[in-house]
């Protein structure tokens, strides 16, 4: 069962829920940046709905610089392992098909502020 912020992302955000790798491949490999959103366990983690509030307010932040997708718990784990980002909730982008990086954990909003331009390697916000 899903949470009711990361259903909120499907729902009133239209954000796709990927759920093979062939979908998280046709996914990123569009033109342009890609966040992944690997939700984990919300039962088990407290952080999973923090996480479900904050990325849609990075992702306006960066004034839409990416788009975003949530992974879907079956395969959650073999992208985990694929991009070697093990904790979650977790960001993972991509850019045309290419991984960029990862943040794992909820962390301080300056930390996003920094290491997301890092990542997609656009200049500081």
């Amino acid at each position: 069962m899903t949470h009711p912020l990361i259903a909120r992302l499907e729902t009133e955000l239209g954000w796709p829920r990927l759920h093979t790798m062939a979908e998280v491949t046709e996914f990123t490999a569009r033109p342009g940046a890609h966040c992944l959103f690997i939700p984990g366990d919300p039962a088990r983690n407290l952080e999973t709905a923090d996480a479900a509030v904050v990325l849609p307010e990075l992702a306006m932040t960066f004034q839409r610089a990416f788009d975003c997708a949530i992974v879907d718990d079956a395969i959650e784990a073999e992208l985990r392992d694929a991009t070697r980002a093990l904790r979650t909730p977790g960001f993972l982008f991509y850019r045309e098909g290419r991984f960029l990086g990862a943040i794992e954990k909820i962390r301080d909003w300056a930390d996003y502020m920094t290491r997301i331009p890092h990542i997609l390697g656009l200049a500081s916000v």
